[in-house]
């Protein structure tokens, strides 16, 4: 089981079964993500506590106390987990996952027959901001998926990035689980079974084109390394074992955005809601594209499902009733 260190420990001695708590979810097969989530989020409120409201007993905090600590999330002049200034705003799925991670220790509390300051139902999330959202056209993102192959002068990291993209694109599979893709879940007919977010397991398939694009890749890949992809020093024994970052991945395709001039925001994870996009505009059943993703919910899927805006305005242009 995990130990937590002294520092963990003086962040978050003024909440009661800290610890606990985050061994039950552990203990609850969590991802490691997860639990991490709940630590910072669970500490950022400790840290609140000492710093902002001169650390009350745990049984005084009260409904006031909640909103104070909304606003102090909301608010340029927070501090971080670990009680440094910090100097980013947060946007507010981060804060309604703060609020969630308290509820949710608030819950293990009264499960353990402990007292509370407030009840979980009592905490209210924060209404959450509605972007514009925005999908790159379909010729650019094909643009970018191509582009490896125009910016990269070494051969062979140019067939490496070209086969992530095409990856991605074909799949819809999230970053983290193109990145744990390992060669032994490839085979002939593209489908593979991969576990993702929360655990859950799913089938993906990728198209001839990708799969052409993989095999182009493994002809010059030359290491023993379970991971699909790697660093190109990865191809040494010493490496053997890493697998390509998502910070490169996700800096390699801001920089092919910039030089091809992309104005739209696109990232590893546009590649994914493009995905779902463009086979929603072809006709594609919800439902299958849920199962696609690896969504538990067909909200989740409705919400993510962004029509392009060029696709919007050749429907307007289409079937406005007073077009001519």
């Amino acid at each position: 089981m995990r130990k937590y260190s002294n520092k963990h420990k003086s962040f978050t001695e003024n909440l009661p079964l800290m610890d606990d708590f985050l061994l039950h979810i552990q203990a609850n097969n969590y991802s490691k993500e997860t639990l991490y989530n709940y630590e910072r989020d669970l500490k950022t409120f400790s840290t609140f506590l000492k710093t902002e409201m001169s650390n009350p007993p745990f049984l005084e905090v009260n409904k006031k106390t909640i909103e104070q600590f909304k606003a102090y999330l909301n608010s340029n002049d927070r501090k971080t987990a670990e009680g440094d200034i910090a100097h980013v705003t947060l946007k507010s799925g981060s804060i309604n996952r703060t609020l969630s991670s308290l509820r949710r220790y608030l819950s293990y509390l009264i499960d353990m027959d402990q007292k509370t300051p407030v009840a979980p139902g009592s905490i209210k999330l924060i209404r959450m901001e509605k972007p514009h959202s925005r999908v790159s056209e379909f010729k650019d993102l094909v643009r970018l998926i191509e582009s490896p192959m125009k910016f990269e002068s070494d051969k062979n990291i140019a067939l490496r990035n070209r086969a992530m993209l095409e990856t991605l694109f074909a799949s819809g599979m999230r970053i983290s689980e193109l990145i744990s893709l390992k060669c032994i879940q490839i085979d002939p007919s593209g489908k593979i079974f991969i576990q993702g977010k929360g655990k859950k397991q799913r089938f993906i398939y990728l198209t001839e084109r990708a799969k052409k694009h993989i095999d182009n890749y493994l002809k010059i890949r030359d290491s023993d390394s379970p991971y699909l992809f790697i660093p190109i020093r990865g191809q040494n024994a010493s490496k053997k074992d890493k697998s390509i970052s998502a910070n490169y991945l996700q800096m390699k395709i801001k920089r092919y955005r910039e030089l091809l001039g992309i104005n739209v925001p696109t990232s590893a994870h546009s590649l994914r809601h493009g995905f779902a996009t463009y086979l929603a505009e072809q006709g594609a059943s919800p439902v299958a594209i849920q199962i696609l993703l690896g969504h538990e919910s067909l909200d989740t899927t409705t919400k993510y499902v962004h029509a392009s805006d060029k696709y919007a305005e050749d429907t307007h242009k289409k079937f406005h009733p007073l077009k001519n």
